[in-house]
């Protein structure tokens, strides 16, 4: 390894091009150099090997034999570092950045990941959870997963879900609660700045929010909904941070009706980058998945 040191690569592509082509014209065009500078390398490269490696000829190089021994093995070595490279784009192209909120990722999607794992064991997902809308034109992010109403100049938005939304509490708190009036007298856990206000679940009902009474504050939704399975209250949730818990028992739903909050879900990407395999497997999964959980529609298993 010692003695490639005092070689540079250029010289050795050049010998090799040579060997190849079979002229410094022909080596010249496949480098895209002229063939002064290929001269020059094979020059180099033979100066520092001590050896002649081709016969100047009228008609083209012709390799000594020495030198045709040295250029097969040339030709032999950049055809393997050719493959590391191609297996090496290979693998970045195959990871996935997914820009997505906290609470979506960690209320939803991480608990399905290892589905997609499953099915793509050679796609990796790496889950870049900022608040902040990145924009896929301009980075390394596949998708973005977002809130809201789907109004993102300059990328490719497809809808994923409409967002509802449902009143959920303890089983301690929901004993209390038998009409939606019933809100009026539990603390109702609220968080500073939410998406949507009371008036998107309670209006359908045929209630104002003037019913509710005081109760908590939590910074964010996940607390608040954390809160809720305390006991601390009633806590209006939006359907992907409650679902899991519901189905497994952990909150409950004393009114099972949902309502849309008039914002949905949307998957966000590059507007003039088309979508690698891996983007397209990742998608047909993700809405499968949504279609799967019934999530985005009024869920007959939560009818009254």
């Amino acid at each position: 390894m010692e003695s490639l040191n005092s070689l540079p690569l250029n010289a050795l592509r050049a010998v090799a091009a040579v060997a190849r082509e079979g002229s410094l014209s022909g080596a010249a065009r496949a480098l895209n150099v002229t063939p002064g500078a290929v001269s020059q390398q094979v020059a180099r490269a033979e100066a520092s090997l001590a050896l002649r490696l081709f016969d100047r000829r009228p008609d083209g190089m012709v390799p000594t034999p020495m030198g045709a021994e040295v250029c097969k093995l040339l030709a032999s070595g950049f055809d393997q570092i050719a493959t590391a490279v191609t297996r090496a784009r290979d693998s970045h192209d195959r990871v996935l950045t997914i820009s997505v909120a906290p609470i979506f990722a960690a209320r939803w999607l991480i608990w399905r990941l290892p589905a997609f794992n499953r099915q793509h064991p050679d796609i990796r997902v790496r889950l870049d959870n900022q608040l902040a809308l990145v924009d896929p034109n301009n980075s390394d992010v596949d998708f973005a997963i977002r809130i809201g109403r789907g109004v993102y100049p300059g990328a490719t938005v497809e809808h994923l879900l409409t967002q509802y939304v449902i009143p959920v509490c303890a089983a301690s708190v929901a004993e209390r609660l038998k009409v939606p009036a019933d809100l009026a007298h539990v603390p109702i856990i609220r968080e500073p700045r939410p998406q949507f206000g009371w008036e998107v679940w309670l209006g359908p009902e045929g209630l104002s929010p003037s019913i509710l009474g005081a109760g908590p504050d939590y910074p964010d939704a996940s607390l608040c909904f954390d809160a809720a399975m305390t006991g601390a209250g009633v806590f209006l949730s939006f359907e992907t941070l409650c679902r899991e818990a519901l189905d497994r028992g952990q909150i409950i739903a004393p009114f099972p009706r949902q309502h849309p909050s008039g914002l949905s879900y949307w998957l966000v990407s590059a507007r003039d980058r088309s979508l690698s395999e891996p983007q397209r497997a990742f998608r047909r999964w993700l809405k499968a998945e949504i279609a799967r959980s019934g999530m985005g529609q009024a869920s007959p298993s939560l009818q009254p």
